[in-house]
């Protein structure tokens, strides 16, 4: 499954889970406007680190402004893809 997927699938099932209703999850949508609490984005980037295997927030020396959905993304896509380059892994 796909970094992007896998985002999608947690913020789905950490709102279902928390009674939260979601707006539509494009790319441009910005996370406060998701409907998503904070706490909820905290569960979101925990059940990240044991599905994809990394956490950005704390691995990635430039902190990039996290706004949007997209940029959420991205930005695991980078780190994942920055840890298997470090550890010379074929893409």
């Amino acid at each position: 499954m796909s970094i992007r997927a896998t985002v999608i699938l947690q913020i789905q099932q950490i709102a279902e889970q928390h009674g939260l209703k979601l707006a539509p999850l494009t790319d441009d949508l910005a996370l406060v406007d998701s409907g998503l609490d904070s706490l909820a984005i905290a569960i979101v980037v925990a059940r990240l680190e044991e599905t994809v295997g990394c956490d950005p927030f704390t691995e990635s020396d430039a902190f990039p402004d996290v706004i949007t959905l997209g940029d959420f993304v991205r930005f695991y896509e980078r780190t994942a893809a920055s840890r298997d380059v470090d550890s010379g892994a074929a893409r």
